[in-house]
């Protein structure tokens, strides 16, 4: 039997598309024995994964047998109320979430919950603010300065775009060569046209908005590696509602706040969980406007969400 290499670069939940070393697509299932493992998650292979096929003599009876190492992913949990996961991509040299200010609104717990999660599993984030044609008051354009701020200012990266007109599309480009990276956010965010305007030969499809509930309307509709003519992937994935976190440990959520890690050796307490505690550097620093209002009680949201807190679940 023939044993090949290669990448996941699409997923549509029975069937795997994957890219050989010699730029070859085989379509391939999974061997049931994956399903067996105990692994907690709907997915168990994703995009971006290297796996092993075993080729056959016919095309429909190739079989995946093994998922080599990851070196990151992308985890969110599946549902409100399950304790099952979801696995969006693996193997990510960055992970760029598109936020809109309008058209839908991109809140910022949700915009925290990602770059959290994106943190915990070592993954180098960056903000696109799309749409910013939208905004066109001083009050708007001042909610985006003051937004931009808040991350910039403890370290990420964060764009403005214009889908629609071009306008800083060549900086997002510059950041994506040959690199694999992740573009997610809500439905209506205008992810899969800026795409189209990155990368024009791709002909994703797009949506419109909802305008009674001002959401987008799915038009990803599942996960899948595109090629860039410039060198390297982009991830495009189906439009996330909500972050679900799962997988953390309390005593952890901070480390994955940059700017509240980087005070811990501070504080009185070795074990501060910076809500109650006296002499605590991070809430002196929220006090005094080094930590920005909203992280802190985006914190505090996540800290007292004991729906993803699974004990007995290792990254």
């Amino acid at each position: 039997m023939n044993i090949i290499e290669g990448v996941v670069i699409r997923s549509t939940g029975s069937w795997y598309s994957v890219l050989t070393q010699d730029e070859n697509v085989i379509n391939s299932r999974l061997k049931g024995i994956f399903r067996t493992k105990g692994i907690r998650t709907t997915n168990p292979i994703a995009v971006g994964d290297h796996v092993e096929i075993a080729l056959s003599q016919k095309e429909d009876e190739n079989v995946i047998t093994k998922i080599l190492p990851r070196r990151n992913y992308m985890i969110r949990r599946a549902t409100r109320l399950s304790k099952a996961s979801h696995i969006i991509a693996a193997n990510l040299d960055c992970a760029f979430l598109i936020v809109t200010l309008a058209s839908p609104r991109t809140s910022l717990g949700f915009i925290d919950r990602f770059l959290v999660t994106a943190e915990a599993y070592h993954i180098p984030s960056v903000l696109i603010f799309n749409k910013i044609d939208l905004l066109v008051t001083s009050k708007e354009i001042n909610r985006l300065n003051e937004i931009k701020h808040i991350y910039t200012s403890i370290g990420y990266a964060c764009y403005e775009v214009s889908a629609l007109t071009g306008a800083g599309i060549e900086n997002v480009k510059q950041d994506i060569i040959n690199k694999v990276s992740l573009f997610s956010g809500h439905s209506g965010v205008g992810k899969s046209a800026l795409i189209n305007v990155i990368e024009p030969q791709l002909f994703l499809k797009t949506g419109a908005i909802s305008e009674y509930h001002q959401k987008g309307m799915h038009t990803t509709t599942f996960a899948e590696m595109l090629p860039l003519s410039f060198g390297g992937f982009i991830i495009d994935t189906p439009g996330i509602k909500e972050f679900g976190m799962i997988d953390l440990k309390k005593e952890e959520v901070s480390h994955y706040f940059p700017e509240m890690a980087a005070l811990i050796h501070q504080c009185a307490f070795h074990n501060c969980t910076h809500t109650h505690e006296p002499n605590c550097a991070v809430k002196k620093a929220v006090e005094d406007g080094t930590i920005s209002e909203s992280r802190y009680q985006n914190y505090l949201s996540i800290l007292n969400d004991e729906s993803f807190y699974i004990a007995d679940w290792k990254r």
